[in-house]
């Protein structure tokens, strides 16, 4: 008799029985591990499953979004109202501006959620000529405010292109990514026609002298590259060269070069401007604040102490008015929109989806950290208004219909039930035809 082979059980297996209570032995549960454990099952518990989804991921990004503006009203109309008496103007003009194209924006924002996203490809090539025309008609008839020319009049309002093409070049982007696929492995395909396109939009910003803008505009067009997949090198050579560009363009400017010797040895210019009293008064209200704040509409330091108070250093007036705690909720506010919108990120397949909206994720977050850096004196001053608080028309409309393109994708990931309904249905491979079913034979007689 043959005796057959027996393979050889291993360690940590032997002796295991079937009916036995030996249990298999467990990975080590270190921090991350149940950090990322405890993250899984606060979503699961958080959203439902399968069929059940309630879709708070949407909710989320929509709560978080209207606090957001709502506060950003609030505190526009308690930073402006100072110097807008000063000036002989309404006290509520500005704020009254500011909840009019919030108005316009958060209608656009629920209109956009309630379109399939796909539908907003046709749009890609339309808007980004037209941003680029509008860019470079801001050269030509543009209004120049503080040394920045990036305003046109519009019948007594004002409105800023390089905000809107923000949204046309993520949009852009995207589409132009899509196409390419497998093809973004070839450093060819990358540059060609992507970044250029994104150059000339910068380009035309910088020439307004908004570096500010322009930073914001760079970190977008990096998001897009990075969420369609491209290799890592390609940022590391890109990342030099526009390090190289960034030093440039300070040294070939003193207004530049001043800002960052004030930032950086806290004294006055040679020629005596001092270009970091902005950023010192602002840490003057964010320290006058304490916990709780001077109160709501108490604040000292709107009074002509920080330029542009009710704009880029509005964070400023909310800690000196409303205390660390409403520095914090503020945060708070943000770090929700963030997580929310990174879920919708994670769970794309299709490239335009995930490259739209991971593009926009990091334009809001980055410009929101980019403003409250410069208001705590991280960084030194640049012109980057906070999203949906500051001041400005302009931004809010863009910001708020950015949210609505995240929402449209963050509807699809909630239970069909209990989805709002789609006011525009557009298929790429237009509409589906339903089969026939087969004549049957008559039976003859």
């Amino acid at each position: 008799m043959v005796s057959t082979p027996t393979r050889r059980q291993p360690a940590g297996r032997q002796g295991h029985r079937p009916g036995s209570t030996a249990t298999k032995a467990q990975p080590p549960a270190t921090l991350p591990f149940r950090l990322k454990q405890a993250y899984r099952r606060f979503w699961s518990a958080l959203e439902g499953n399968g069929t059940s989804r309630n879709g708070s991921t949407y909710y989320l990004i929509l709560g978080s979004t209207l606090a957001l503006t709502a506060i950003g009203i609030m505190m526009v109309l308690s930073a402006s109202s100072v110097e807008s008496i000063a000036a002989g103007k309404s006290p509520y003009g500005d704020a009254l501006k500011q909840g009019m194209f919030a108005g316009i924006g958060i209608f656009t924002m629920f209109v956009l959620s309630r379109i399939n996203v796909v539908w907003l490809k046709r749009l890609a090539y339309p808007a980004i000529i037209t941003a680029v025309v509008l860019l470079g008609l801001v050269q030509v008839v543009g209004a120049e405010v503080n040394g920045n020319k990036n305003w046109i009049d519009l019948g007594g309002i004002t409105f800023q292109p390089s905000e809107a093409s923000k949204l046309a070049l993520a949009l852009w982007m995207a589409t132009v990514l899509a196409m390419k696929g497998k093809l973004l492995r070839q450093w060819q395909h990358i540059v060609v026609p992507a970044v250029p396109m994104a150059i000339v939009i910068i380009g035309l910003v910088l020439v307004g002298n908004d570096l500010g803008t322009a930073m914001i505009i760079m970190m977008i067009a990096a998001a897009a590259l990075f969420f369609a997949g491209v290799p890592l090198y390609f940022f590391g050579i890109a990342g030099l060269m526009g390090a190289a560009g960034a030093a440039i363009m300070a040294v070939t400017s003193s207004n530049r070069m001043c800002r960052i010797t004030s930032w950086w040895t806290g004294e006055s210019c040679a020629d005596g401007i001092d270009a970091n009293y902005q950023a010192t008064n602002g840490l003057y209200g964010l320290a006058s604040g304490g916990w709780l704040g001077v109160g709501l509409g108490q604040s000292r330091q709107k009074y002509s102490w920080i330029p542009e108070a009710h704009n880029d250093f509005i964070f400023a007036i909310i800690g000196e008015e409303l205390g660390l705690v409403g520095t914090v909720v503020v945060l708070i506010l943000f770090a929700i929109l963030g997580a929310a919108i990174y879920r919708v990120v994670v769970a794309q397949e299709d490239t335009f989806h995930r490259v739209l909206a991971g593009t926009i994720m990091v334009w809001l977050l980055g410009q929101a950290t980019v403003n409250m850096s410069v208001v705590t004196g991280l960084m030194p001053v640049i012109g980057v208004p906070l999203p949906f608080i500051s001041y400005g028309g302009s931004a809010l409309l863009m910001s708020l219909c950015a949210i609505g393109v995240v929402l449209s994708l963050a509807r699809e990931q909630m239970a069909p039930a209990m989805r709002p309904k789609r006011m525009l249905k557009f298929k790429a491979m237009g509409r589906e035809k339903t089969p026939r079913k087969p004549k049957t034979a008559r039976k003859r007689a």
